[in-house]
């Protein structure tokens, strides 16, 4: 089901939202609207969903609205028009004509929230700070540090609860900040730049961390970058956005694949594809191949070729060699050598069937439902590292 439901939204700063609000319809830019009226638009006529389980990850430069859109999921920022909707038990609540007391109670059960500049408390303890927001819920002492513990446990800090905020490096820190909003258990977490003031090796580790965590805990997350290789790692999906608009919706192998425009063009161009691509990307297909009857050549540089007539794959030419079948979940690494032909989903990702290809020095079959759809030999390993992607074959 959908967790946030986002629907023609407009955020106006400013005294006179209805008067920029007018202009925006008359086809005003945001600049104009500004040097007209001095009201500023952070966000312009956004649609977004955002599924429940689902890690969303919003992008673009400083300005672009991303942490205006943010910020008006828990009532932050208040909505000039359109509506967001959160879903709340049973039922979507709108927080554009929502009270107070609803939204009060949103913020203190559905929707946490963690910041850039951590926002712990400096004369509480650790374990105090992640006890914070469950005191707020009305929860008990002993209650709240209960939880509180079993969440700083999961951050590994357990042996740090009685120290305060200073004593902690600016990582562990940012883990206080994840263990309290986690300890509040809402459903929809917001992340605004968690993890931009770190160095990025404690970056890195702690991307690791938020993505086992999401393992474990399935929280429907809105998450702020700047950063499209860290959107990348974590998002199941990311919107691009510029001058407050959504330029560009979709998951991390379509942003790579399909660029709308020069903006979001510009953005991928220097990322690293192997973290997001996926073999079909890439992919020779099957009919490109050279077949006779049933047979197929699945590699020109040697007569290797397969037999596909029977529902399953069987190898027919090709001395000393065998077929694994590889499963990137439980598969032994150990296995594949130099007589292996690796038989695997056209899911894989572009950095593991970098490792498969160098252990076997064999293509890489991909089969999906019981039938080769493609190869992977070493001119598909070179357009991913070149870039050279078979958009229409990823679509």
């Amino acid at each position: 089901m959908d967790a946030i439901t986002i629907k023609n939204l407009d955020v106006v700063f400013g005294d006179k939202p209805k008067l920029a609000l007018d202009l925006l319809d008359s086809g005003k830019t945001r600049q104009e609207i500004i040097d007209e009226t001095g009201q500023v638009v952070g966000v312009d006529d956004v649609s977004l969903t955002v599924k429940e389980g689902e890690i969303c990850v919003l992008m673009g430069l400083s300005g672009s609205g991303k942490s205006s859109l943010l910020r008006a999921v828990n009532g932050l920022n208040d909505i000039s028009r359109g509506s967001l909707e959160l879903k709340d038990g049973d039922v979507h609540v709108d927080l554009a004509d929502c009270d107070d007391e609803t939204l009060r109670r949103l913020r203190t059960h559905r929707v946490s929230m963690v910041f850039q500049k951590f926002a712990l408390m400096p004369w509480l303890t650790v374990l105090d700070n992640v006890a914070f927001g469950l005191e707020l819920q009305g929860v008990g002492k002993s209650e709240r540090r209960k939880k509180a513990r079993e969440q700083l446990d999961m951050v590994g800090l357990s042996e740090w609860e009685d120290k305060f905020p200073h004593e902690l490096s600016g990582g562990m820190q940012q883990r206080v900040g994840l263990a309290r909003a986690f300890a509040m258990d809402t459903d929809i977490l917001l992340m605004d730049e968690p993890f931009s003031a770190l160095d990025p090796l404690i970056r890195a580790q702690l991307q690791d961390e938020l993505i086992m965590l999401q393992e474990k805990l399935n929280k429907t997350i809105l998450f702020v970058s700047h950063d499209l290789d860290e959107a990348l790692k974590i998002g199941n999906n990311i919107a691009i956005m510029e001058s407050g608009r959504l330029i560009q919706h979709g998951k991390p192998e379509e942003i790579i694949l399909t660029p709308e425009n020069d903006y979001v063009r510009d953005f991928v161009a220097h990322t690293n594809p192997l973290n997001v691509l996926k073999g079909r990307s890439l992919m020779q297909p099957v009919d490109e191949l050279k077949q006779e009857q049933n047979r197929l050549q699945v590699c020109s540089a040697q007569p290797v070729w397969v037999d596909q007539s029977s529902n399953e794959l069987s190898l027919v030419k090709g001395d000393d060699l065998t077929l694994i079948e590889w499963d990137s979940e439980s598969g032994d690494i150990e296995q594949v050598n130099q007589g292996s032909i690796v038989v695997t989903s056209p899911d894989i990702g572009m950095r593991e069937a970098i490792e498969l290809k160098k252990r076997s020095g064999q293509p890489i079959l991909l089969v999906e439902n019981g039938e080769l759809v493609g190869v992977l030999n070493d001119s598909e390993f070179y357009d991913a590292l070149l870039g050279n992607y078979n958009t229409q074959q990823a679509a």
